[in-house]
């Protein structure tokens, strides 16, 4: 790909600009997701924090994860649209919403994680690997 991607929150309030690929992109079904997003899972793809440029103000919600530290989620503060997720776990990398960007149809999921909260309504790609939790580092 190689080009620059953009993208924002609903009232463009918002804008980000990432020069560079997606390390990986995914679904997740977690329970916060879930609530975050008010569906049955996030789609999501994950870019080196240097890459990513805001420009507005992020207003952000954090709190625990599985491995006990911080999940920070940026939403835009004026609509509430969720645009990002910065995990203390996994420092230097953000994960930007599919649905929040300009041209969402890149997205192309290649797991589905956290499949132990997902429920049966919420139809995913059953050719897509799946975990329980989180996909297994190396």
């Amino acid at each position: 790909m190689n080009s620059k991607i953009r993208g924002g929150c609903a009232c463009r309030a918002v804008r980000y600009e990432i020069a560079g690929d997606p390390q990986f992109q995914c679904q997740c079904q977690c329970s916060t997701c879930q609530r975050i997003t008010g569906t049955g899972h996030s789609d999501a793809l994950g870019f080196s924090e240097g890459a990513v440029s805001i420009a507005g103000t992020l207003s952000f919600y954090q709190a625990a994860g599985d491995s006990g530290k911080s999940v920070s989620r940026g939403f835009c503060p004026k609509c509430g649209s969720p645009l990002l997720w910065k995990f203390a776990a996994l420092p230097g990398l953000v994960l930007i919403t599919a649905g929040s960007l300009d041209d969402p149809s890149m997205f192309k999921p290649q797991a589905v994680l956290y499949t132990s909260a997902g429920h049966a309504w919420d139809h995913v790609d059953p050719e897509l690997p799946k975990f329980e939790k989180l996909w297994p580092r190396d």
